[in-house]
């Protein structure tokens, strides 16, 4: 069976998209469902600020077709505050509520923050068998020191993914072998970009072709147990995440839309 490839970008509600990506007058109301014409998934970035109220996740369920996939970030009072511990209730609340997307929900993003180091692994080992195994689960590291072949198969025990980045706390010999042997039937990748300076999100502003193309030989080697493959682009890979996220498409021989046509997309419909 051939790994489904699911390409997307951090976020959509970025006003700085309007006119360049979204239409010109597109209503910021309007801009997931106009997302989800150009693309099949996304990575909801709010649900890391706070556990969303339930009504607010039915609307995205209500305003995204059959067979759009929602990402959401696990909150930052569980990952960055409470550091895994005692976190139970904001946890199981957090899922209730993530339930709401039904078949809309994909994986759940557990990004760790760069203090959080291996001296914290038993935290980890608490937390791990806590999470409901219906629900498929990524996991980001930030800082050196956790890449060793114990916490790999403790991850692997569960089936939870490590999340792949470009960030440098991740090696490149561990990259490689993370794509060869994953820890669940899943691969999780985020493009972040070097740095956080742009701030203007609307055009292009780096040039990185050539990383991609290196991401794309990673992922058309993945083994054959790999089911899914989600990826999410963020705005500071590049400058504007749509575009590069097309870009990644197009190197991947996927179908895409193209964002100038859009609107005539919608005068369609």
């Amino acid at each position: 069976m051939a790994t489904a490839l699911h390409i997307g970008t951090q976020g959509w509600n970025y006003s700085a998209w309007a006119g360049v990506f979204y239409p010109d007058g597109t209503k910021s109301a309007d801009f997931l469902p106009t997302y989800t014409r150009a693309f099949t998934t996304v990575e909801v970035d709010s649900t890391f600020y706070a556990v969303p109220p339930a009504t607010t996740v039915r609307s995205w369920y209500d305003r995204a077709p059959s067979g759009f996939i929602f990402a959401l970030k696990l909150p930052q009072t569980v990952t960055h505050e409470a550091r895994l511990r005692d976190v139970d209730g904001t946890t199981d609340l957090f899922f209730e509520r993530a339930r709401e997307l039904r078949e809309k929900l994909g994986p759940v993003l557990v990004q760790m923050g760069p203090d959080f180091g291996p001296e914290e692994l038993p935290a980890l080992v608490d937390f791990i068998p806590r999470l409901p195994r219906d629900v498929r689960v990524a996991i980001e590291f930030r800082a050196r020191g956790w890449m060793t072949p114990g916490v790999l198969a403790f991850l692997r025990d569960y089936g939870i993914a490590v999340a792949l980045v470009d960030g440098q706390w991740i090696p490149r010999r561990w990259m490689i072998e993370l794509v060869a042997r994953p820890t669940a039937s899943f691969h999780y990748i985020r493009w972040m970009g070097p740095n956080r300076n742009f701030v203007d999100h609307s055009r292009i502003q780096v040039d990185r072709t050539r990383e991609l193309a290196r991401w794309v030989e990673s992922i058309k080697s993945v083994p054959d147990t790999v089911t899914d493959v989600y990826g999410y682009m963020s705005n500071y890979f590049a400058g504007h995440a749509p575009r590069s996220a097309r870009e990644l498409e197009d190197m991947l021989g996927l179908e895409s839309v193209d964002p100038e046509m859009l609107g005539e997309q919608m005068r369609l419909f």
